[in-house]
């Protein structure tokens, strides 16, 4: 691992001429022709998303709300890369309070996906941070990364709004060090108010 990166192992296993490298040459042979299935069809990929949150152990309503968060981060009309993580730490900022370090830290996480690790209402304000962003920049048609950046922090703000009267209804925080070690509790419960204390 300190020579190759993962596409480099893998391809390293597939010239094994090894019998016993057989089932994981199968295997890489399994998962293209899955690939290669969604691509051809993306529903398929979408309901492979959600049986690898169900088999991680997330409730419905969590994956639900996972699931529309993807898809409005599709939605947000920038590319990938570091423009695109500056925008998105800039948006999360606005809305949470927190730079994404800030909070993956708060959720005592290292390489693990934020998003796989909020609550629901967290995810739900994450989403409207991100329906508002898009929803600005296709208004406005930002040109510049600054432009861009200054429609990501609008966005965020006005879920950030959201969250503090939210906070003000409920009596408490949004935010929360609740992490995907504990994923029932990641999904609001209509016993909620049992739990308060």
């Amino acid at each position: 691992t300190d020579c190759l990166d993962t596409k480099g192992v893998l391809r390293l296993v597939q010239s094994i001429p090894s019998p016993k490298a057989e089932p994981f040459k199968m295997w890489l042979a399994e998962v293209g022709s899955e690939r290669l299935d969604e691509i051809a069809d993306p529903e398929k990929a979408i309901l492979r998303g959600a049986d690898f949150y169900r088999a991680k152990g997330y409730t419905e309503g969590w994956i639900n709300q996972r699931l529309q968060t993807i898809e409005m981060r599709k939605e947000r009309g920038v590319k990938e890369g570091v423009e695109y993580a500056i925008l998105t730490d800039e948006m999360t900022k606005a809305w949470s309070g927190l730079t994404v370090k800030e909070y993956k830290e708060l959720k005592g996480l290292k390489k693990e996906n934020l998003r796989d690790n909020m609550t629901d209402i967290e995810l739900v304000l994450n989403m409207l941070a991100e329906v508002t962003t898009t929803t600005l920049s296709k208004k406005e048609q930002p040109e510049t990364f600054a432009e861009n950046r200054s429609v990501a922090k609008r966005g965020g703000e006005f879920a950030g709004d959201t969250r503090k009267r939210f906070e003000k209804e409920i009596g408490g925080k949004v935010i929360s060090p609740l992490n995907a070690s504990d994923k029932p509790a990641l999904e609001t419960k209509k016993d909620n108010d049992e739990n308060k204390d």
